[in-house]
């Protein structure tokens, strides 16, 4: 019976037990998700720039903390109030705080809160552009969040990074990068201030770039999430931002809306926090408190004694404050007379050059109108000498005429290249030139502009040598066209000026990092050279080293002004070797980004593409086009090719003969009377989706490739035209459809 009492009192007691363990348990869970949800709270009032709430929230989750003994949320709460430090510029006691935040971390074993508060420490040392410490800080979080694959907190380094370049660097390219890859790491991520953040400094670097309709774009997104989690801080200075996008475009009447817009936010973020930070943050540590306290006293005691001094020396000071007080209003009412003089000659100065700079702005959007107009004009008629020439070399002249029809070929093609020229340096002057990504083979891209600089070098006798490194990646991703141009300008000025010479273009490997390869370029050749005190001068427009030089070789010295655009706008620079006599070498780096994932050589065996087959015999085509010279020529061009013509003057015309007819390809003019050509196709394409329509045009610089295909075009063949391309181009699009059928 004494046995059976015993095992009835222990098993009461361990049920007992056990049910204030669970209690116990359940109770310090719900006290945790408490301390987090406080903490969580503060961040965003720290975001918010509500620091009396946010100085709340930590004094309830610390009290919370310590009652559990919860050293993680302990060091978080300091890691939080170092923010808040920070944002109100106080460095000295957000690093006090933040170090003890660490300590704690690093005890614990905290990773999470460790790189979080590294995080931290180096916004506090960018404000102190303290570069080199700054990033070593984000090294030790990238460490931490990588091991923890925390994407997210990746991004938020990557966004900080990005920052140090923006700030102490000014370069807003390469801080685009970082940002790019920030927001694909933080594109599913609810930390709303972070994107704001991120959307903020992007918005920077399109404004440094120049880029102001992408900049406008990001501040926008900005405002949208600053406004609707009223982040004070990020409204202030998105505001600020805009105002100053609307200052650089000329719209001066938004800047200072927007402008006016960050002071309101400024002063209500100093009327709500003013009188808060002191009182309540001292608090947190008791001693503090106490010290401010003692402080005051000291303060109290040492004004008593100041105040008897004042009293004796009142009565002597009188007289002589008095005194001064006359000077000085005599003094001001003269210095305001003279502010006011020069005032009034300022804001007449203002005004002057406020006109000056609306006149310059007029003046180059007039060039660049005049010059897009002018060329698209000479186009027409050039069509016409090109077109006839090849007509006439065609039907057998003799040697002396044959002699006269090359020489008006090259005349042409020169005028082509010369108009061809001026379109892109006004495009690179008017910023309206974009990069554009696409995969390439560089070693086939240079090869083809050797193939053709071929002639022009035969004719000078001077041979090309390419040397090209193999461990150069077979596809790159970069702007292949602007290569392409940068290459043809460079190699087709040293074969101008080397005749019986040689020329190297050398491509070499300068360095690799992952992904992204850096590669030297190098146009070497014996010719003419160029005089020291000539060499910066012909970087520049309608610019050549002599008159004699331009006499004997001819030009318009604009070909290396587009390369140093070119290159500028790619991130890179030119760099001239010379000696007057001796010749000349051009060098530059371009950065590329390597497609392929193992390291492929380029003399691997390549497929070559086969040309394709004549398909224009017997073939039914419509020439829609308003000029009767250019009419004729394209006509008997095809012609001569076993094609059957017809011709239609206008849009109109063209799409009431394809309902009634059926056409093998249609040939487009684009600027036409009545509707444009544009306008015809989308016409077509509502009834016969499926005819190729090739439209046959001079490109100006207002026109944007990218229309001419969302119209429903399926190629684009500029005037005036090699015949080649010319039959290439139908060719393709004759067999495309042959293929579809």
């Amino acid at each position: 019976m004494k046995n059976f009492t015993l095992i009835l009192f222990l098993a009461c007691w361990c049920s007992l037990t056990y049910a204030i363990q669970q209690d116990e348990t359940e109770d310090s869970q719900i006290t945790n998700e408490r301390i987090q949800q406080l903490l969580n709270d503060a961040e965003v009032s720290v975001n918010m720039l509500d620091f009396d709430n946010a100085i709340a929230q930590l004094n309830s989750s610390l009290e919370l903390s310590k009652s559990i003994n919860d050293k993680r949320a302990i060091a978080l709460s300091s890691s939080i109030l170092a923010k808040l430090y920070y944002l109100r510029h106080d460095f000295d006691k957000a690093i006090t705080e933040l170090q003890r935040a660490i300590s704690i971390q690093r005890d614990i074993d905290d990773q999470n809160g460790l790189a979080y508060s590294y995080v931290n420490f180096a916004k506090i040392l960018m404000a102190q552009l303290e570069k080199p410490r700054a990033n070593r800080y984000l090294n030790l979080a990238e460490e931490i969040y990588l091991k923890l694959d925390n994407e997210v907190y990746l991004g938020i380094v990557d966004l900080n990074r990005a920052i140090i370049i923006l700030n102490t660097e000014n370069e807003p390219r390469k801080a685009l990068n970082l940002l790019q890859q920030a927001r694909t790491r933080l594109s599913d991520t609810n930390k709303v201030y972070e994107l704001s953040r991120l959307y903020y400094y992007i918005a920077r670097a399109h404004l440094d770039l120049k880029n102001y309709q992408l900049a406008e774009e990001n501040i926008k997104r900005v405002l949208d999430i600053a406004y609707a989690q009223n982040f004070g801080g990020m409204i202030m200075s998105a505001n600020k931002l805009m105002s100053k996008l609307y200052e650089e475009t000329g719209d001066f009447e938004s800047s200072l809306a927007y402008l006016q817009k960050s002071f309101a936010r400024k002063d209500s973020i100093i009327a709500m926090n003013n009188a808060v930070l002191a009182e309540q943050v001292n608090a947190r540590y008791g001693v503090d408190a106490l010290q401010s306290s003692l402080n005051e006293l000291s303060l109290q005691n040492a004004e008593q004694e100041r105040n008897l001094k004042v009293n004796k020396l009142t009565t002597i000071l009188s007289v002589a404050l008095i005194t001064i007080l006359s000077l000085l209003t005599l003094s001001l009412y003269k210095n305001n007379n003279l502010r006011a003089r020069a005032n009034e000659l300022l804001q007449k100065k203002n005004a002057e050059l406020t006109k000056a700079k609306e006149n310059a702005e007029k003046a180059s959007l007039a060039k660049a109108q005049f010059l897009s107009t002018i060329t698209h004009e000479l186009r027409t008629p050039l069509y016409a000498v090109t077109g006839l020439t090849h007509l006439l070399l065609e039907e057998s002249p003799t040697e002396n005429q044959k002699e006269h029809l090359n020489s008006l070929k090259f005349s042409g093609e020169y005028l082509l290249s010369l108009i061809n020229n001026i379109l892109d340096l006004n495009k690179l002057e008017a910023n309206k030139v974009e990069i554009m990504e696409a995969s390439f083979d560089l070693k086939k891209r240079i090869s083809d502009v050797l193939v053709a600089l071929k002639n022009s070098a035969d004719e000078k006798n001077t041979k090309i040598h390419f040397n090209y490194d193999d461990s150069i990646p077979q596809e790159l991703k970069g702007d292949p066209l602007k290569i392409s141009q940068i290459l043809i300008n460079l190699i087709g000025n040293s074969i101008k000026f080397t005749e019986d010479g040689d020329i190297w273009i050398n491509v070499s490997m300068n360095s690799r990092e992952g992904n992204f390869v850096l590669l030297d370029f190098e146009i070497k050749d014996n010719g003419e050279g160029i005089s020291k005190e000539k060499q910066q001068a012909i970087f520049e427009n309608f610019t050549q080293g002599s008159t004699q030089i331009n006499r004997k070789f001819g030009g318009t010295g604009l070909g290396l002004s587009i390369v140093k655009n070119l290159l500028t706008l790619l991130g890179s620079e030119i760099k001239l070797d010379s000696e007057l006599g001796k010749g000349s070498k051009f060098a530059f780096q371009l950065k590329f980004e390597a497609k392929e994932v193992e390291n492929k050589l380029n003399n691997s065996p390549r497929i070559e593409v086969e040309p394709l087959e004549d398909k224009l015999e017997g073939k039914h085509i419509l020439i829609v086009e308003d000029n009767k010279i250019n009419q004729m020529i394209t006509r008997k061009i095809l012609e001569k090719q076993g094609v059957t013509c017809e011709v239609a003057d206008n849009g109109t015309i063209a799409i009431e003969k394809t309902k009634e007819k059926e056409f093998d390809i249609i040939l487009m003019d684009i600027h036409m009377p009545g509707i444009s050509g544009i306008e015809a196709t989308k016409e077509i394409r509502k009834f016969n989706p499926e005819i190729p329509i090739v439209a046959l045009t001079a490109v100006t610089l207002d026109e944007n490739l990218d229309e001419f295909f969302l119209n429903g075009f399926s190629d684009i063949i500029p005037k005036p035209y090699k015949t080649e391309e010319f039959f290439l181009k139908i060719n393709r699009q004759l067999a495309i459809r042959e293929s579809a059928v």
